[in-house]
């Protein structure tokens, strides 16, 4: 036998020591709250898409459009949409979202196979789009009368929208990623993960409706020391006019200068002139003749092409 080597004094004094209560559950925020309170985390939540509105609330008056598309490649002449994603939205004059009343996603059979390395970016297989054609009556009925339809890298976007389908056709464009100053709001980099992952969530991306809602919430996000949203920032630059400068017959030795003064170069292949060219804000037209006539071409009645850009002109191929 075995004979306990506790004593009986020192049993009664454990029995009279407070018994550990279990600790209540934590709730969700409290434990969000605790681990931002080390200063050791980063918190990100995922992304819950906005419910449609049953009715759409007064007071926002304009209709708004974040569409997003994955391709077979990068050339809208010869590649072809096999996913388009949209989400509809109702905004005021001042760039405040009110409410979502519309969304739609859909996959389309290209007349090739999906490459590799399209499947591997957004996860779209060839079995994905047998089939499948894009509901053209439903992307109508949200993208007729939207006053401006937003896209990330509009660049991209709208060349490839306006060759798939003339419901495109005449409408005004805004660029997420050309058109806010993201740098001034501290974030790192222009990239829609970049984007969502500092705004503090994340979400599966590289499909289209998701990355639409995913644009939404950081176009609404109310970054600190700035007195509107980045939408509203965005709103404000797609109303006005911007000029593109064509810097024909510049001298060959002055092509560093263009370039390290941020002038892209043209082959003429897509249809523009044939030279370096820029687009800037149009209160910074005559600057830029001065700089181009004393600079570049020194002569003072140098006057190269240029044309005048609106939010309807903007991104076109």
């Amino acid at each position: 036998m075995f004979v306990s080597s506790e004593t009986p004094s020192a049993k009664a004094a454990a029995s009279l020591l407070p018994k550990r209560q279990p600790s209540a559950a934590l709730s969700e925020d409290d434990m969000v709250q605790q681990l931002q309170a080390t200063g050791r985390y980063r918190i990100l939540k995922k992304l819950e898409p906005r419910a449609i509105a049953t009715e759409a609330r007064p007071g926002f008056p304009l209709k708004g459009v974040i569409l997003d598309t994955e391709t077979t490649g990068l050339n809208h002449r010869k590649d072809e949409i096999v996913e388009v994603g949209a989400v509809a939205f109702t905004f005021d004059e001042a760039g405040n979202i009110g409410d979502i009343i519309g969304v739609y996603g859909g996959l389309q059979q290209p007349s090739t196979p999906i490459p590799e390395e399209i499947t591997r970016l957004t996860g779209i297989t060839d079995e994905m789009v047998a089939g499948q054609i894009i509901d053209l009556q439903q992307l109508r009925a949200l993208v007729e009368g939207a006053d401006l339809i937003i896209a990330h890298n509009a660049g991209f976007d709208r060349p490839f929208c306006e060759a798939f389908s003339p419901i495109f056709a005449g409408k005004a464009w805004a660029c997420s990623v050309s058109e806010i100053d993201w740098a001034s709001r501290r974030f790192e980099g222009t990239k829609l993960g970049y984007l969502i992952g500092q705004a503090g969530y994340f979400h599966e991306g590289h499909r289209a409706v998701d990355d639409c809602f995913a644009l939404l919430e950081v176009l609404a996000e109310d970054c600190i020391g700035f007195g509107q949203t980045p939408f509203a920032e965005l709103y404000q630059a797609s109303q006005r006019c911007r000029v593109r400068i064509y810097a024909e017959n510049s001298p060959f030795d002055m092509k560093d200068h263009l370039k390290a003064r941020g002038y892209r170069w043209s082959d003429g292949s897509d249809g523009r002139p044939k030279c370096w060219w820029t687009e800037i804000a149009e209160e910074g037209l005559d600057d830029e003749l001065r700089y181009l006539r004393s600079e570049i071409y020194r002569w003072d009645d140098a006057d190269p092409p240029m044309r005048r850009l609106t939010s309807f002109d903007r991104f076109r191929a």
